[in-house]
């Protein structure tokens, strides 16, 4: 759970209880007392009216309650032709929280900024992407997450095929198409493989976190080729 959802939970459970220990809250929340300590102590700063003391619980004084999301007509619009893209281009669950967490944004605007949502003139067509393109990518950003290699039927710019094994480390949207930050076997360097090129997928073995081979060596070694390329080729 992000720092920030587990503030926003300890205020409710603040909210709805007379009082409320440490002890519990660390129990709900599955971590540290310390940690709620130090939870407690922030609300506190931010101006939130946390009343109560270590060893004998805390509460929230009757009548506080969270002010509402306020967002401007350029932030809504923002959110929702994000939410879109990750709609049309993100995979069948990513679409499916997307909408979720569309929802609950709406839900938690002011009355009268509701309405912004629907009106919202900014789209993300759907129809022209073939579904099988995000349960691909849908199994790759899973494979990404628990670390499991990839087996790739890939087919290059000159039309030439190899069977790869990647370790997939990020995916990158550019636009109209998506790329797989990983490291190669074959190569035994960074390679980006672009998802439309990529004919058949298998998903295989953990593969460990080892240094020189992470997402944040891949950016450094991006960086450095970008780098090498403005100045007239790598160094």
């Amino acid at each position: 759970m992000r720092r920030a959802d587990r503030l926003f939970q300890i205020a409710q459970y603040l909210r709805g209880r007379r009082l409320t220990t440490a002890r519990q809250l660390a129990d709900w929340l599955s971590v540290s007392e310390r940690t709620i300590y130090r939870d407690i102590r922030d609300l506190s700063l931010s101006g939130v009216p946390v009343e109560g003391e270590a060893g004998v619980g805390y509460r929230i004084k009757a009548g506080f309650d969270l002010q509402p999301l306020m967002f401007s007509s350029n932030e809504i619009d923002a959110l929702v032709i994000g939410m879109r893209m990750v709609q049309a281009w993100g995979g069948p669950q990513l679409a499916a929280s997307s909408a979720a967490a569309l929802a609950k944004i709406t839900l938690a605007l002011p009355k009268e900024k509701r309405d912004f949502v629907e009106a919202t003139p900014l789209f993300a067509p759907a129809f022209h992407i073939d579904p099988k393109h995000g349960e691909r990518l849908e199994t790759i950003r899973q494979a990404a997450g628990e670390h499991r290699k990839l087996q790739l039927d890939y087919v290059d710019a000159q039309g030439r095929g190899s069977r790869r094994v990647v370790w997939p480390l990020a995916l990158y949207f550019w636009g109209g198409g998506w790329s797989i930050a990983a490291w190669c076997e074959m190569r035994g360097n960074f390679r980006n493989f672009r998802l439309d090129r990529v004919q058949t997928l298998d998903v295989g073995e953990v593969y460990p976190a080892q240094e020189g081979r992470r997402l944040a060596d891949f950016v450094r070694a991006m960086q450095r080729e970008n780098s090498g390329s403005r100045n007239g080729g790598k160094a």
